[in-house]
């Protein structure tokens, strides 16, 4: 019995030199892209920084994945409630049918006597839970989220026909400032903001455009 004991003590040793010696770890290598590594995760509630995309060396590859980031905020329910594919918007993190039942109307924001400025004023409306923001309205159709991918998303973004005719430097601006986009962070009663800041959001954009404004392929998420 002692031998055995012995021998296999003797394996175990040898296995762990041998592991030593190619190199094998518990620790598991870090997670790198084209071009050079990947910036650290993040939880759904956090961005990761513009910065923080500067270790991926390939412009073009980088540029892709700070779309792809700012694209969680974009695919967040307090944006796509407001991006809806119909005529009707969402409501929730669900994305339920917006009760009571409206339509977006001709210039996207309800029709006579029924507008959008009727129940959701400037401010969030606590005592009610009626959100609100300033020029409140849906996006435009061809603006529409619902249903799309990041690269989607991305190229009608760049799209002048589909982006309200907005250049890259006017699509930064309205990510950064516009205070209907701004609600998405401060959406009142409880509701679940969209992860990171607005500042955050302007930044990750501008930094996509400055890098090329290349889109995530079409099998990308975020």
């Amino acid at each position: 019995m002692r031998h055995h004991r012995e021998a296999r003590g003797r394996c175990v040793l040898v296995i762990a030199l041998v592991a030593l010696a190619c190199g094998c770890s518990r620790r598991q290598p870090q997670e790198t892209g084209k071009g050079g590594g990947s910036p650290p995760s993040a939880s759904a509630r956090e961005l990761r920084s513009a910065d923080s995309f500067a270790q991926v060396a390939d412009r073009a590859e980088r540029s892709r994945a700070l779309f792809a980031e700012a694209s969680r905020v974009f695919l967040h329910p307090r944006c796509l409630n407001c991006h809806p594919n119909g005529d009707t918007p969402h409501q929730g993190m669900d994305l339920s049918v917006h009760d009571p039942p409206v339509v977006r109307g001709p210039d996207d924001k309800g029709v006579v006597g029924v507008q959008c400025t009727s129940c959701h004023q400037d401010h969030n409306l606590e005592l009610a839970r009626v959100p609100g923001a300033p020029q409140w309205h849906l996006a435009p159709r061809p603006m529409a989220w619902v249903g799309k991918s990041p690269g989607a998303i991305c190229e009608q973004m760049k799209d002048p026909s589909r982006n309200g005719g907005r250049t890259l430097a006017q699509i930064i601006e309205h990510n950064a400032h516009d205070p209907l986009v701004a609600w998405g962070w401060k959406p009142g009663h409880d509701r679940e903001p969209a992860p990171g800041t607005q500042e955050q959001l302007g930044r990750l954009i501008a930094a996509w455009v400055e890098t090329g404004a290349e889109c995530p392929s079409e099998g990308a998420r975020p």
